[in-house]
């Protein structure tokens, strides 16, 4: 049984004969929703580790549904590329059963910066947040060892740059320019396929895993929550 600060609830979604789906919805301490967030977390551990960034979200007063991928945390089945797209789909549409797209945000962190790229290029929503992001799964191995074929050694693609291509809403990205698992240089690629409405924050001498950290980073972040309102 989870335990975590904010108030939550834990749901299973069956996805199909053998594979389900765990997921967390965290709630706003208020009982007036503005809208949710669905956070696509990183490839390491599972929901326990990302819980305490729901804050960012609920204080504002979103919900905040957080997956599990296959094979994560309580999520069962077999993991594909294919299947995370379909199931994080899956989780926009049932969103899309309860807000319209005006108060449905995507945010991605690290991994999941592709999942939720996908998603907003299916479906149009408010806005679309990045957190360190990547180019694309080979692009990244490139970054590190551009002498191997690496298109061939990966089995996820994740080609986050086409997915941007066909994003509708707001796109914010923020990076930092220390970040040892996701090379700066290998995410500012991105910017060439941003709109020129769009967002690409550089968080100096940020790693991957403390832009949380940053006074910048909470700045921009609440800004971009509190927009649109009276």
């Amino acid at each position: 049984m989870y335990r975590f600060d904010v108030p939550f609830e834990e749901i299973n979604i069956p996805f199909n004969e053998t594979d389900t789906i765990n997921m967390v919805k965290f709630f706003p301490k208020d009982s007036v929703r503005r809208g949710v967030v669905l956070y696509f977390h990183g490839n390491k551990e599972n929901i326990e580790r990302y819980a305490k960034f729901a804050n960012n979200f609920t204080k504002h007063g979103y919900e905040v549904w957080m997956e599990d991928y296959p094979g994560f945390g309580k999520s069962t089945g077999e993991r594909t590329e294919k299947k995370l797209y379909e199931q994080a789909l899956q989780i926009r549409k049932m969103a899309a059963g309860r807000y319209g797209k005006d108060s449905i945000l995507v945010y991605g962190k690290s991994f999941g910066t592709g999942i939720a790229s996908y998603v907003a290029s299916e479906y149009d929503g408010k806005r679309l947040i990045l957190e360190t992001p990547y180019y694309s799964i080979p692009a990244l191995f490139s970054c590190y060892a551009p002498i191997y074929p690496t298109g061939y050694m990966a089995t996820y693609k994740i080609r986050t740059y086409k997915f941007l291509e066909d994003v509708h809403c707001p796109v914010t990205i923020f990076h930092g320019t220390n970040d040892g698992v996701i090379p700066y240089r290998c995410a500012a690629k991105l910017k060439n396929v941003l709109k020129p409405t769009d967002e690409f924050v550089t968080i100096e001498k940020g790693t991957h895993q403390n832009l949380n950290d940053f006074p910048l980073f909470h700045q921009k972040l609440d800004s971009l929550l509190n927009l649109g309102q009276h």
